[in-house]
């Protein structure tokens, strides 16, 4: 089994992680129309690049065929978004985690689509861990049961939101605010940046889908 998929989309280079701190033998790179050429710009071929490619010139899209083994290009005209796309063939690999990135910045429409998207293949794919990562944010969905968490030294903040229902029994341990069997519904803001204390922190729940955001000031 892989361990690692990264997709990468073609949102503003300013928004991307470090991809190289990512590269590992097991770590396969999926280019999304102008992420193919992000990550060919970080010296990074993908295994696959797949989109319309619309957002690309004609020469930089004979770059991405002539570096990709594998380039799938779709009409502009179709039901899926390329993101979409791409990360069904992330989930094809079956691999331990998929990180999404090059989704932030720009269009918050884009956003949007890809945080559903995440909400929708987590729901499907319970045996792997989804993520939305960007310079100085990692975003997560969270299922009903019992959930353990490292401290993370460069994103110290931690949120929690409902996700479409209202999250029920919620308990922290190990952070600087702390609680016990607490609800969070839509609209409510008071579960916003939390610390982590302890070198790895507990979150539990009974009910709803939880969505949960690390970052930094940086």
């Amino acid at each position: 089994m892989m361990r690692r998929v990264v997709v990468c989309a073609g949102g503003p280079r300013e928004e991307l992680p470090d991809l190289s701190a990512m590269q590992s033998d097991q770590t396969i790179f999926i280019g999304v129309d102008r992420g193919a050429l992000h990550l060919l710009n970080e010296g990074i071929v993908p295994k696959e690049a797949v989109g319309d490619f619309d957002s690309v010139s004609v020469e930089e899209f004979q770059l991405i065929q002539s570096s990709v083994e594998k380039v799938d290009s779709f009409q502009s005209e179709k039901d899926e978004t390329d993101t979409e796309l791409a990360v069904a063939r992330a989930i094809a690999y079956q691999p331990e985690e998929i990180i999404l990135t090059g989704v932030t910045g720009g269009r918050l429409d884009h956003f949007e689509s890809a945080l559903q998207l995440l909400y929708r293949s987590q729901l499907a794919n319970k045996d792997i861990v989804l993520f939305i990562k960007s310079s100085n944010n990692e975003l997560s969905i969270l299922h009903p049961g019992v959930h353990r968490v490292k401290k993370i030294v460069e994103l110290p903040y931690i949120s929690f939101f409902p996700f479409g229902e209202t999250v029920v029994g919620l308990t922290l341990t190990g952070f600087k605010y702390e609680t016990v069997n607490a609800r969070i519904e839509m609209g409510m803001t008071k579960f916003t940046s939390n610390e982590a204390n302890a070198e790895v922190c507990t979150i539990s729940f009974r009910q709803g889908i939880c969505l949960m955001v690390r970052s930094s000031d940086s």
